[in-house]
Parts: structure tokens; sequence; C-alpha cells
């Protein structure tokens, strides 16, 4: 059970920072009155454009947290290997996890034994989409990014869990964690959902709340995130002429890709407010398929990511995900662009 206990840092910096954010945007509307108008006429547009796609998609993630089908995800780790690893990539492409439960959920089935291979795929494959994120890609960059994202979140999995069978065998995923210290406190499951599956949520009070709770909680995540990043994208575009970004990271550069992944991993932003930028990106001269390098790599390779898992992980294994995912980041760009 973890320690509910608030520390007094964080309830203290959240007033701070939401009284230095509104501080910043009451200078901007003052200085810039017109630009800080069209902003926010651009941004309501822009929520208005999306909403058709993205509530179905909330939909769908508040219903299968609610029905307890989070719970069966750990069967997909079962079987034998590459079975496993299969499933574990499809699952984690197209199945909500609970955000913040996602590094615990994967030490306590390495802590249990599941092998590292089906592991290290879900790992890979679950950060890059969901069904909110496929319908927000959809509606902010087309069908084909969001279709592309599934498929490179698929890839990455089976790429990554593929080559970590290869390596590891099917020798117990204890082997991979760091003995003792965060590793063993953090030995524990999601506990988002309820224990049962019952696609039936209505008929139950408890399911028809977790339904509300987990729509709220996935419509704030997005219109905290889709708010400054339709503005972000104003501001981008109305900073940089068309194709200014061309020489850069455009179609005729040989290092756009692998740019956009070394740019993209460590100064994540998060997937939401990605896209919105990354259309801007691509409005002014950003080839496809750095930009689907940007948005996967910005998932997998996060330097917030990477330090949640290394106080857990062992370095060899650390390093192994660090390498499969800038690798994996890399060729869905490649593979992208050629296909686009």
């Amino acid at each position: 059970m973890a320690d509910r206990t608030a520390s007094p840092a964080p309830l203290l910096a959240r007033p701070l920072v939401i009284a230095a954010g509104v501080l910043v945007v009451s200078v901007v509307a003052w200085l810039w009155p017109r630009f800080s108008w069209n902003g926010v006429l651009f941004t309501l547009q822009g929520l208005v454009d999306v909403a058709p796609l993205v509530i179905p998609g909330i939909a769908l993630t508040a219903w299968i947290m609610a029905s307890g089908a989070d719970r069966i995800l750990s069967r997909a780790f079962e079987g034998r290997l590459f079975r496993s690893v299969l499933a574990a990539s499809a699952i984690g492409a197209i199945t909500p996890v609970c955000g913040v439960t996602v590094l615990p959920l994967m030490v306590g089935l390495l802590a249990a034994g599941v092998p590292l291979a089906p592991v290290m795929a879900f790992w890979l494959s679950s950060p890059v989409t969901d069904p909110a994120m496929l319908a927000t890609t959809a509606a902010t960059l087309g069908f084909a990014f969001a279709l592309g994202k599934t498929v490179a979140a698929f890839g990455l999995g089976l790429f990554g869990g593929t080559v970590t069978a290869a390596l590891s065998g099917s020798k117990s995923g204890q082997t991979a964690l760091r003995s003792g210290g965060l590793a063993a406190s953090l030995v524990t499951s999601c506990g988002c959902g309820p224990r049962t599956f019952e696609p039936r949520v209505w008929q139950d009070r408890d399911r028809r709340r977790t339904v509300a709770r987990q729509a709220f909680a996935t419509t704030r995540l997005i219109l905290i995130c889709l708010i400054p990043a339709f503005f972000a994208e104003y501001a981008l575009n109305a900073a940089l002429t068309p194709g200014s970004l061309a020489a850069y990271v455009g179609e005729d550069t040989w290092w756009a890709i692998p740019a956009a992944v070394f740019v993209g991993a460590p100064a994540y932003i998060d997937g939401y407010a990605a896209l919105p930028l990354t259309r801007g990106l691509i409005d002014n001269g950003m080839a496809p398929g750095a930009a689907m390098a940007f948005l996967v790599s910005g998932g997998v390779v996060s330097i917030w990511g990477a330090l949640a898992i290394f106080p857990v992980l062992r370095i060899r294994p650390f390093l192994l995900y660090l390498g499969l995912a800038v690798t994996g980041s890399l060729l869905a760009g490649y593979g992208f662009g050629w296909v686009y």
C-alpha cells in the first residue's frame, strides 16, 4: 500500500506554478492583446475540431479501466516466449494502462518471474499510443499518422521484445531488477480498476463511478495538454515562415530523422501536447518521417521515463531499454517516411 502522506513541497509548489502561469498569461495578454486573442480563438477552434474523434477515445479508455479489462493484461505475458512478446506488443499498442502505474505494474511482473522479453515489449509499446491518443492523433495530424503511430508502437514492442528474447532467453525477470530499495517497494499491481472483468459497467454503481472518474481524468489531462499546445502551434506558425525548417529537418536532409529522435527524446513533450506542435513543425517544413520519429521517441526515450526506470533496473537491462527505444524510434521514422 502506497504512502498517501503528501510532502509539503508539492503542496506548496502547485499554487506557485499556477500563480506563475496566471502571471505569464496576464503579461502576454497585456503586452500583445491582438496576438493573445487570435491565439485563444485558434485554440478554441482546435479543440472543437478534435472533439468528435477524441470523445469516443476517452469513452473507450474509461470503459476499459472500469470493466476490469486492464486486469487481464498480465495473461498476455504467459505461455511461449515469442507468442507472449507478440501479445504484449499488440496489447501495449492499443490498450490504455494507468499512466502513473505502468512502472510498478512492469516491476511487479518482473518480480513475479515473468521473462524480461514480453515485459520489455509492453514497456516499449505502451507509452506511444492508446485509444484516446489514437483519436487525438487522427484529429490533429490525420489518419495516416494515427495508423502509423499505432503500427510503430506495435513494431517497437515486437522489435524490442524479440531482441531481448534473443539476448536473455526465458530467464526470470527477477534478474533484471536491482536488489532491494525502490524496486522492492514498487512490486505492486496496477490497482486502477476492479479486480474482475465485467463489460456491462453501467449495471454496477462502483463501475459507473470508475467510468466517471477515468473519463474526467483523461479529459482533464487532454485539455491541460492541448490548450497550451494549440496556443504554442499558433505562436509557432506566427513566428516561422512556411518551409523555414526544411533546411534542418526537411525531406532532403539525411540527418532529419536522427535529429528528431535525439532532440525529441530528451526534451520530452507530453504525447497530447506534442501533436499540435508537430503539426506546426510539419507546416513549416518538417519531414513526415522526422515527425513520426519525434512523436515515438518522445514517448519511450524521455529523460523523465529514463530517470524513473534507472532506480529499479540493473544497468544492462536499462541500457538495453534505451538502445532499443532509440533504435526503434529511428526505424519508425525511416519506415513512415518511406511509406508516407
